[in-house]
Parts: C-alpha cells; structure tokens; sequence
C-alpha cells in the first residue's frame, strides 16, 4: 500500500482502524497473559484432597460446560465458620443471534465494540471472580471469617438456561452457544453440599447477571439445598433490565424451567421475579439490593436491547435512573422490610454515568453516606439493615 494512501481514510475509518489495531493487541495480550499465568502461583490452585483454610481454590466441574464449549470451574474457599456464601458471578447475557456472535473479550472491552457475554473461563476471568471485595482474603473483610462457594457464569443465561442455541454468526458460520447455566448451577450446588453440609447463616447473593438470578434460585436453595438454615440473606448487586421479550428468550432461547417465565408481571425481570418470591416468601428471606443511579453497564445493555445501538450516554442513563427509582420503590411498598444501598460512585471508565458493580470490586471499602457497602452489608445479615441512598431517587 502506497503509504501516502492513510491521508485518503475519512476520520470514521481512521478511528475504527485505530480501534482494530487496539482490539487485536489487547486480545493476543489477554492470551499470553492466559498462557503465562495459567498453572502457576498466580492462578488459583485445582483443589486436590482436602482444603486449607482461607486458601482459594478452583473446582473442575466435569459435567459443567461453558457457552463456547469449554471446560468449567467454580471457586472455593473454607473458614472456621459455619456460615456461607453462595456467589453467583455475571458477565452479561446473549438474547438472539447476534449477541451470541459478541461474547466479551478484553479487546472489545477496551475498545466499547459490541460484546454481551462471557463465553469461557480463563485465567483473566479469575480476576473479576475472586481476591477482591468480599471475595478479599484479608482480615478487613467483614465476611473473612464465611465460606466460599464461587459460582462462575460464562454461558449467557442468568444461570437457568437449559438447550444448546444453533445460531449463524455474522460471517456466515453455523455456531453452538450451549445455555448450560442451570446444569452448572446444580453441579455447583452439589459442591457446595459436599464441603459445606450444613450451613447457620446463609447468603445467597450475586452480582450483574448474576443477581438477576438470585431470587429465580432462592426458592430452590432455601427449601432444597439449605432447607434447614433459618438464617438465609439475598442480595442482588446491580441487576436491572427492562425488555418486553424476557418470556420469549427465557422459553424459547434458553428454554429454563417454566417457573422461570410463567407469571412475569413486569418487563423488569429482576422485580417481577422479587415481587413472586416475596409474596410467596415475606419471612423466609432477607431481601437486599445494591445498586448505582446511573448503571454504565446496564444502560448500554438496555440501549442495546431496545434501540439495537451499542452505547451509553446521558438520555440512556437518565431513563435507567427513572428505571431503577420504580422498581426499589415498588419493592419497599410489596415489602417494607426489603433493604437498599444506592449510590452514585463514579470513575472516569464510566462514559459519564456511575459504575456497574461493587460488592466483588474495591469499591465495596469505599466510603458512602457515613459507611461503606461492606459495613452496610455485615449489619444487614446480621438483621440490622439500614436503607442508604434512597434520597439519590426520585420518589414519584
């Protein structure tokens, strides 16, 4: 090529070639970072014979599967304690073919190309699963002293899908996405019964799609994994998606149980699925929520699944506020005992709106309203829950 012929490319097409360039480094720097890391001291230990405590380790899971097929793994950690948590990870979801032809890569990340789900587990996937908010293994840790089961999420399907999705991806090609998020889910549970028995308090929490799935578990979990602990917490960590679609891509996408979308009285999955279990369960659980005004993440999720455009800005997040002010204060009028955390964290990777979660990442320390979400989490589990951020709302 003429090397005076980069002087013909528009501004567009210059930036979009800046962005390939960008992409394709950060994805061959994501695989020698895999190739480098993995099997050594800096990726969390295959767990062979019995646990040391306080120690993280990886559980392979033969019977789990990943959307691209691969293998799967969950996280364990043990303690003195009898208490648990059960973490479900997220990492996005996959609604029609042309989702699942973008799973997330660190290229497209970097970038903020079109990407929705995880499709595998890899070691920079350990990264956002463990040794960071309460997943931090140190002492300043309000829930050091609880064991660990690690649920991770790399199949797009809020962790209850069920079928193996033939699809054709943008290049012509005939593909597989296996939603295969509940068989991991129980495999995982049958772990968790393994080395963790019996449990005097339980929480059951998760963050992006993973608490999405929190209360469509929570039934199972309280009455069939845990049914005699009386002492079990939800929490949901940035979970809000309003789609008119839900029932058809939980039936017909991920083909989940028919509890699953049977009943839905709202395009807010995460509120319609809390309004059911609540009515059905007003004392069985305590129900938590944390969450920020102006979700980067989930606004670009909602841009993309309404209007099929790719982004965030100020309008988009604006509406997800509104979106969010609707369903918490709904569900303190369905159950006034249900407890929030709301804030308005911000960073400069946030495209003008707040950040996406903090429970697994080091904002669970950072100071808001007079405490931080860690405090305002260990007094909610021990019942002493404190509504935080509600005035950041608007209270229609």
């Amino acid at each position: 090529m003429d090397k005076h012929n980069i002087f013909s490319f528009s501004k567009e097409e210059l930036l979009e070639k800046s962005k390939d360039f960008l992409e394709n480094a950060a994805d061959k720097l994501d695989e020698r970072f895999s190739e480098r890391i993995g099997g050594t001291k800096f990726e969390a230990p295959l767990l062979e014979g019995e646990p040391e405590l306080y120690t993280w380790y990886r559980i392979h899971l033969e019977e789990g599967l990943s959307a691209d097929g691969s293998e799967y793994h969950i996280y364990m950690r043990k303690a003195e304690s009898n208490k648990l948590c059960i973490f479900l990870s997220g990492g996005g979801l996959a609604w029609n073919a042309y989702t699942a032809s973008h799973p997330i890569t660190t290229g497209a990340i970097l970038t903020y190309r079109p990407n929705f789900y995880y499709s595998n587990l890899r070691p920079v996937t350990e990264l956002m699963n463990i040794n960071s908010g309460i997943m931090e293994n140190t002492k300043r840790n309000p829930f050091y002293d609880y064991n660990f089961i690690v649920i991770t999420y790399a199949t797009g399907d809020f962790h209850i899908g069920n079928h193996d999705y033939h699809y054709t991806d943008e290049e012509g090609n005939e593909k597989v996405l296996h939603f295969h998020g509940y068989a991991n889910f129980k495999a995982a549970m049958h772990k968790a019964k393994q080395y963790f028995p019996h449990a005097e308090k339980l929480l059951f929490a998760g963050d992006s799609a993973g608490g999405f799935a929190v209360p469509a578990l929570a039934e199972e979990v309280g009455n069939e994994w845990y049914a005699n602990c009386e002492d079990i917490t939800l929490l949901s960590d940035a979970s809000l998606l309003v789609y008119d679609n839900w029932q058809h891509t939980i039936c017909d996408l991920w083909h989940a149980r028919p509890e699953m979308y049977e009943n839905l009285s709202s395009n807010n999955l995460p509120l319609a699925w809390y309004k059911n279990l609540m009515l059905k369960y007003p004392k069985r659980f305590r129900y938590l929520y944390c969450g920020s005004t102006h979700d980067y993440v989930l606004s670009t999720y909602y841009s993309s699944i309404t209007d099929h455009v790719y982004k965030t800005d100020e309008e988009v997040q604006n509406i997800f506020y509104e979106q969010l002010s609707e369903m918490i204060f709904t569900l303190l009028e369905i159950n006034p005992s249900f407890t929030v955390m709301i804030h308005d964290i911000h960073n400069p990777l946030t495209h003008g709106g707040t950040i996406h979660t903090a429970v697994r990442r080091n904002w669970f320390y950072t100071p808001v309203d007079n405490t931080t979400i860690a405090r305002w989490l260990s007094e909610a589990v021990n019942g002493n829950g404190l509504n935080t951020g509600l005035e950041l709302l608007h209270h229609k």
